[in-house]
């Protein structure tokens, strides 16, 4: 039994308790943590949420070498970024940014239901027959059969 806190001040209800049980407790601690019943104190910035990220994953990474899960002679390919919390919400807005950014940029989302299969207006499956070409005028192409020009889809 072990107890790991990122922020002594914050967490001193569980270091206490801990202390009660005499479980031991490792802590990441900042200049101005209080060190009252921590066993283990690893000096870090513990106010960061990058910092905390990246400070998990490499406790994480030792205690898998030590374990022997993990050799050092082998580079670990977990990334840091796995352990840093996303809000979903904040995930949402990136990817509505990045849509929005890709229509003003001129690029659409293609409506699956609006395609067609390109193989019945060349009247062969085969698209490597040499009679499957498109040269000429477009209205060579007959539509194929149940299609209705009238509609936008084509439905």
């Amino acid at each position: 039994r072990l107890i790991i806190v990122t922020n002594p001040k914050m967490d001193h209800q569980a270091i206490l308790e801990a202390a009660y049980m005499n479980i031991p407790v490792i802590a990441f601690c900042d200049s101005d943590s209080p060190m009252e019943y921590v066993d283990v104190a690893i000096p870090c910035n513990n106010k960061a949420k990058n910092s905390v990220g990246i400070l998990y994953w490499f406790l994480t990474r030792e205690v898998l070498r030590l374990r022997g899960g993990v050799s050092r002679a082998i580079p670990w390919d977990v990334k840091a970024d796995l352990f840093f919390y996303r809000d979903p919400e904040e995930v949402e807005k990136a990817q509505a940014e990045a849509e929005g950014a890709a229509a003003a940029a001129g690029f659409e989302e293609v409506d699956a239901h609006a395609l067609v299969d390109a193989s019945a207006y060349a009247g062969s499956s085969d698209w490597a027959d040499a009679s499957n070409t498109w040269e000429g005028s477009a209205g060579q192409y007959q539509a194929p059969a149940g299609f209705d020009t009238a509609t936008p889809e084509g439905y």
